[in-house]
């Protein structure tokens, strides 16, 4: 991953090739493939979609549904560890430079909108209003990483719960 990173930086992400980072983690590319499906899986794969819908789902279901994604998301936020920041952020901006990157990070971003929405809905939340909650948490939360990746000051977790605590109303 280091790798890859030093050249989608250096080079872009579009000039980079498979076969230039097999070579620069002296690695065969057979070898990359066996730990990335595709080049995108290098900065696209993301271990946090999963549990996003658990969260939401533990919180009390007579919430509106935008509240109780919000609220489900800070609740998961707070119980995992801050990622190791400078890899993240790196990937960060590697997809906010590529619009290949951010064509691929949208339709990930889709799946887990579905996972979010299906959610709402399981729990008793009209369609659209699910629809609307799961669009709205995910594009604040893409807002937050790609404003959190450029500015050093900011924490990912504190960006993110910024993006919560606006979508909800408050300053937070």
């Amino acid at each position: 991953m280091e790798c890859a990173l030093d050249l989608f930086e250096a080079q872009g992400y579009e000039q980079t090739t498979v076969g230039q980072i097999a070579a620069a983690a002296g690695v065969t590319e057979m070898t990359f493939f066996r730990h990335f499906a595709r080049k995108e899986s290098v900065v696209l794969a993301d271990p946090y979609d999963p549990v996003l819908a658990a969260g939401i789902a533990a919180q009390p279901v007579d919430l509106a549904p935008l509240t109780r994604a919000a609220r489900g998301v800070r609740e998961m936020l707070a119980s995992l560890p801050e990622p190791h920041t400078a890899v993240v952020r790196r990937r960060v901006r590697v997809i906010a430079a590529s619009p290949d990157l951010r064509a691929g990070s949208a339709l990930n971003n889709q799946a887990t909108e579905a996972r979010i929405r299906d959610q709402l809905i399981a729990d008793g939340a009209s369609p659209l209003a699910a629809a609307v909650a799961a669009a709205a948490l995910l594009a604040a939360m893409t807002a937050a990483l790609f404003t959190w990746a450029d500015a050093e000051q900011l924490s990912m977790t504190g960006a993110l719960q910024a993006a919560l605590h606006t979508l909800e109303g408050s300053d937070g």
